[in-house]
């Protein structure tokens, strides 16, 4: 009788060390993720939704009068005139953004084109290159939109 008590009591032991040690390794591995998620982002510190103009540079034209317009829902609507050619005719085309990963930058989808980035800043957009880059030159401060 004492055998058999003595042997539920280490069987039980067993068992439960084994449980504990389960729960010792999940806290351990929630303890190393070292996943950093940056709360001082665009997409959540600024007041970005609302309408954005500027003139950007243009080929064969005078400029280009832009405005961007950015709604909460993640839509957006995009207004061109081609100046100094033409009818001044108004081209407007409309889609969804999504934001990268930083939190940072936006792409505009919808386009015919290939999507347009904007990097998103305290009142301002700033159009980015083909590749994501922050266009510099002397050029570069006509690539940003105010709001």
């Amino acid at each position: 009788m004492k055998y058999g008590v003595f042997m539920i009591f280490c069987l039980s032991l067993v068992l439960f060390s084994c449980k504990n040690e389960k729960a010792k390794d999940e806290v351990q591995a929630a303890s190393t993720d070292t996943t950093v998620v940056d709360i001082h982002n665009s997409q959540i510190a600024l007041d970005w939704p609302g309408i954005y103009k500027g003139v950007i540079p243009c080929a064969d034209c005078v400029g280009i009068e832009t405005e961007v317009i950015l709604n909460e829902d993640m839509t957006f609507v995009m207004r061109t005139k081609y100046l100094g050619k033409g009818d001044q005719k108004i081209f407007e085309e409309k889609g969804t953004f999504v934001w990268d990963k930083t939190g940072s930058i936006v792409s505009l989808k919808g386009i015919n084109e290939t999507p347009i980035q904007y990097k998103v800043a305290e009142n301002k957009l700033i159009q980015l290159d083909m590749e994501g880059n922050t266009i510099s030159g002397s050029l570069a401060d006509n690539y940003i939109l105010t709001k």
